[in-house]
């Protein structure tokens, strides 16, 4: 059985972005559980999210 890889193992070119319709949900439900703007946008540019951010 191959081990397990884990999120240390994975290095950038290795991620895929993820698709618009994924991001853009996950856009909402950040705003909506965001306490103010600046923790939405500090929120969404941790995940890599942000409105006009490429991979």
């Amino acid at each position: 059985m191959p081990p397990k890889t884990t999120a240390a193992d994975l290095t950038d070119e290795e991620l895929e972005p993820v698709a618009d319709e994924t991001a853009n949900s996950a856009r909402r439900v950040v705003a909506a559980y965001a306490n103010d703007a600046d923790e939405c946008r500090m929120l969404l540019s941790m995940l890599g999210i942000a409105p006009g951010e490429t991979a």
